[in-house]
């Protein structure tokens, strides 16, 4: 295999066209987004963007086990604890967040159709790599999270904008407790568009070769819909648990929402799992997320990823996030020292920092988006 951290291929088609591939090539980090993979990958995209004899885009990850486990985090944190000033810090962040952002929102309006193929771990980064693909393939060992509250992050990648038009409460729920969903959760919320078995993978991309793209009877999504196994999804974890998790965030402030979640006694698994990483998360996140989910409860796409590019930033400029990455990461032991006891001894004004402008609207990085 090439050491070419993004592999890209075009497969040409019976009538002369090209499928176009884009593989993520680091199956030992799942994937992990770089910097580097970031803009191989954006760079590619815009010039099969501009070529006429690409008709589809498919985008996957090396291996079995992941489409993408989320970004560089662990490239951030060197950037933050080698940087001598807090400035220095923030201008890694600031390229890294601002390549990322700029990616996602290519893909979110990329001009052609765009085929995510979602198996396996899809987390952070990488869900937002697929939210805004054309069609979202989800496979029957998808698993999808944003679990920034456990590194001292908080949902990004669009997310302050996509987990508000899921059904009430679910996105602050998710955003607040990390939770896992399936393929079967993410076709019920709007983050994947079908599921087919991952060994079927080859048997799609054939028949897309194989197809006639160009004929006005062609069409991807019939093409697609042939191969669909949703009686192959997993049996749901959101929907059927719809009730209780809006009644939990039914409040408001956070403080409320992350009482009610804490104190449920309910015996359930998923619920449990969900109350544990929350009580063990980064306190300042949980008001990141309650935060940004107002604050874009109506904006648009664009709005939300230029938001986000300045709290990110913030959040490698601030402690939490490097602590967060030590913890987990780094020296593994599990056991951040956040700056804040819980979430109800955060002051307003430490929240306001981190939400406080480091651009004008005219200087902003994403201000042509």
């Amino acid at each position: 295999m090439s050491d070419s951290l993004v592999l890209f291929n075009e497969l040409s088609t019976r009538d002369g066209g090209v499928v176009a591939v884009a593989t993520l090539n680091a199956p030992k980090s799942l994937n992990a987004l770089s910097l580097e993979m970031i803009e191989l990958l954006t760079e590619k995209l815009d010039a099969w963007a501009k070529d006429d004899r690409v008709k589809i885009v498919w985008l996957e990850g090396a291996g079995d086990k992941a489409l993408c486990a989320g970004g560089d985090v662990v490239a951030l944190y060197r950037a933050m604890t080698e940087a001598a000033h807090v400035d220095e810090a923030g201008a890694f962040a600031e390229t890294y967040f601002t390549a990322e952002y700029r990616l996602d929102y290519m893909i979110h309006t990329y001009s052609k159709p765009l085929v995510v193929w979602g198996n396996g771990i899809v987390m952070g980064g990488g869900l937002g790599l697929m939210a805004g693909g054309g069609q979202r393939i989800a496979t029957e060992s998808t698993r999808i999270a944003m679990p920034e509250i456990t590194i001292g992050l908080y949902p990004d990648i669009g997310a302050s904008w996509f987990l508000n038009r899921m059904p009430p409460g679910v996105g602050a729920y998710l955003g607040l407790t990390g939770a896992q969903i399936n393929a079967r959760d993410a076709l019920d919320l709007g983050l994947a568009d079908r599921l087919i078995p991952h060994a079927r993978r080859q048997d799609v991309l054939d028949t897309l070769v194989d197809a006639d793209l160009g004929a006005p009877d062609t069409d991807l999504h019939s093409i697609l819909r042939d191969f669909e196994a949703r009686r192959e999804a997993p049996n749901a974890q959101v929907m059927p648990r719809l009730d209780e998790i809006q009644s939990l965030v039914d409040a408001a402030t956070v403080n409320e929402a992350v009482t009610r979640i804490l104190d449920d006694a309910k015996d359930d698994d998923w619920l449990a799992a969900n109350r544990q990483r929350l009580a063990l998360g980064c306190p300042m996140s949980a008001h990141l997320v309650w935060r940004m989910l107002a604050r874009h409860r109506h904006a648009s796409l664009a709005d939300a990823f230029r938001d986000e590019l300045n709290l990110s930033v913030q959040c490698c400029r601030h402690g939490e996030l490097a602590e967060g990455v030590r913890a987990l990461l780094i020296d593994k032991d599990k056991n951040p020292r956040w700056s804040h006891a819980d979430v109800a001894r955060v002051p307003e004004r430490d929240v306001e920092d981190f939400l406080s402008p480091l651009w004008s609207p005219q200087a902003h990085p994403l201000r042509d988006l």
